[in-house]
């Protein structure tokens, strides 16, 4: 559409016209049409006006729905208009800033300098944007993002200033609230990793002669057991009070958390007293922490170096600390290692690790399996064994799968590690067969990296086929993480196939994944094993009691076999008993055992006279 005033508009000139031109018009019909002429020239002019207004209108309503504030002001910086957000931010009314100078507004943080080069790229530019700080009508200061820009005449002179801006305040503080997470642990306060890395290299650049910088990590010892036995809440408590304790005891010094219950200390110091440091660190700790009636001794492991002698990066000191405490940790808990060379096995303990587990799988004979009975419980007859991976170094004896296992995962060596285990499982049960001794089902665990990192089921057909065993004899526990690991893909189908062959399938840990129960009657599953947690407190425990019962009834529903772990004592044995389990493995009946260990047992109740029905079992001679 045209604008209202312009040379261009037919009707308006011909209106004009025509009513010069009627006193002079000779006829009625002339003027008559002169008349129509000066009505369409009104009509349409009144058109164009109200398109004007509805335009106007229009633009007023999208200023009053953006969440912008904007000014208009003239040459001058006085306030022409504002928009209903101006308002909304600043408080002001349009009523108490018109006529205004907007410069006003402005917080006292900028100094004449800063206004004068806004101005002048203003002038340059005819646009600035930026972050400036102005001031509510309350009085207190925000800072906003101004986008200024100057509205010229046909002759580049400047007529109006409009601008536009929104407030960052929020914005900002979440970006100081991110920046506070980047460095700041927000359980305690203190430091974290990526801070305390900073915070140690500041520090050893700033050495002075003379000087040396002591170090140590310290790692909680069972805090698991805190968190289990009183709950995380208070568990998260003592944490916060360890930070304020090293905090307190190292005054002038760095207390940081990197994570669990993992501290870090740092300080500087002119004084060669590195060892006795450390051992105060230790006794500081092993005061006891009070907690809602609860007092608690903790012991702490600590791994500690010091610079410059152990080092003088802080990537590389970072390295040896932890060098340290894991040598502490498979020494021995509440114990302190300091860093010397001969722990820096090729720069990482743990890459030394790897490559001794590399060795031993390549070799097989540092790795052996021992095998925990499990029983049925009405007649305490042995009806299979639980295959248990174990490594025994040849200089740090026999290591935990809890320090082995995870450097397995991390390291691509999991399909491996449990091809070994089937080959080993199915060579032993291939053994007693020739032996002559009792042959059970042997069950082994299965990890999700088997699953979609190594041929599972190619493993299992070909050591079955080379060792002549049947796959009823092989069972496979895999826990709830594993059935819901994504990795592992749709486990269903494959689950399927393998009990088709003929081995049995049971979910281990059964209670502890927190993962939906409808996957029970989705999966091709033989057994559950009930997790130790439930086992520990029955019978006293109502809550444990009620759970176990459910599983109970639940697994009878769906015609599963339920195996209890951890069984220790005898009220324990004769609740699960009532309550219907018909299979357990623990203490009370046998430890873990040895091949060695478990075959002589056997033997030895092969050599016993006969003994009539109901007598103890030959299993229980090795218990």
């Amino acid at each position: 559409m045209w604008p209202v005033f312009t040379l261009n508009r037919p009707l308006p000139w011909l209106a004009v016209a025509a009513l010069l031109m009627t006193p002079w018009a000779p006829g009625i019909p002339l003027r008559l049409g002169a008349v129509s002429l000066i009505g369409l020239g009104i009509w349409d002019a009144w058109r164009q006006v109200r398109v004007s207004q509805r335009r106007e209108a229009l633009g007023r309503e999208a200023l009053a729905l953006t969440e912008e504030g904007m000014i208009v002001t003239d040459a001058e910086h006085r306030i022409l208009t504002v928009n209903p957000a101006f308002t909304q931010i600043t408080g002001y009314t349009p009523e108490e800033v018109n006529g205004l100078n907007a410069t006003s507004l402005a917080a006292p943080r900028h100094d004449k300098a800063f206004f004068e080069r806004l101005w002048q790229t203003v002038q340059a530019s005819g646009l600035w944007e930026g972050e400036v700080w102005h001031r509510r009508k309350q009085g207190d200061e925000y800072p906003e993002w101004l986008k200024l820009k100057a509205i010229t005449d046909s002759r580049g002179r400047v007529r109006h200033h409009v601008c536009l801006f929104s407030d960052i305040s929020t914005r900002k503080a979440r970006d100081r609230d991110l920046r506070r997470i980047g460095f700041e642990d927000p359980l305690t306060g203190l430091p974290n990793r990526r801070r305390l890395h900073d915070l140690l290299g500041s520090r050893i650049r700033h050495l002075l002669a003379g000087e040396s910088l002591d170090m140590a990590i310290i790692d909680i010892d069972g805090f698991k057991a805190v968190n289990d036995g009183l709950g995380v809440e208070l568990g998260d408590r003592l944490l916060a009070r360890i930070g304020r304790r090293l905090a307190g005891h190292v005054a002038g010094g760095i207390v940081g958390r990197l994570g669990g219950d993992e501290f870090m200390v740092i300080r500087t110091t002119t004084f060669d007293d590195h060892d006795s440091w450390v051992s105060g660190l230790q006794s500081h700790l092993g005061e006891p922490f009070e907690l809602d009636r609860h007092s608690l001794r903790l012991g702490v492991t600590i791994g500690s170096c010091r610079a410059p002698e152990d080092g003088q990066g802080a990537s590389v000191l970072f390295q040896r600390l932890e060098s340290a405490l894991f040598t502490a940790k498979r020494n021995g808990r509440n114990h302190a290692q300091r860093f010397r060379p001969a722990l820096d096995v090729q720069d990482s303990p743990q890459l030394g690790m790897v490559n001794e587990l590399r060795n031993a799988l390549a070799t097989g004979g540092q790795l052996e399996l021992h095998y925990q009975p499990q029983y049925r419980l009405h007649d305490s007859e042995m009806i299979g064994l639980e295959a248990l991976l174990r490594w025994r170094h040849p200089q740090d004896g026999l290591i935990s799968p809890g320090d082995f296992i995870p450097l397995a995962e991390r390291h691509g060596l999991m399909a491996s590690l449990g091809n070994w285990v089937i080959d080993q499982a199915l060579a032993q049960l291939a053994h007693w067969r020739d032996q002559g001794m009792p042959t059970v089902p042997v069950w082994i665990n299965i990890s999700a990296l088997q699953l979609f990192q190594g041929d599972l089921e190619a493993a299992l057909s070909s050591g079955l086929a080379r060792h002549r065993i049947p796959a009823s004899m092989l069972g496979l526990e895999l826990t709830e993480s594993v059935l819901l690991d994504e990795r592992a893909g749709d486990i269903a189908p494959r689950l399927e196939g393998l009990r088709e062959r003929g081995h049995p399938v049971a979910i281990d840990d059964f209670g502890t994944g927190y993962s939906s129960l409808g996957y029970l009657k989705q999966l091709p599953l033989d057994k559950l094993k009930l997790d130790r947690t439930f086992v520990r407190a029955l019978p006293d425990d109502r809550a444990d009691a009620a759970i176990v019962g459910a599983v109970m009834a639940m697994a009878q529903g769906l015609s599963l076999d339920v195996v209890a772990e951890g069984v220790e004592t005898e009220a324990q044995r004769d609740f699960l008993l009532r309550a219907g389990c018909g299979q357990v493995q623990g203490f009370l009946y046998a430890r873990p055992l040895t091949v060695e260990t478990l075959e002589a047992g056997w033997r030895d109740a092969s050599r016993s006279v006969a003994r009539p029905k109901g007598a103890n079992s030959p299993a229980e001679a090795m218990a």
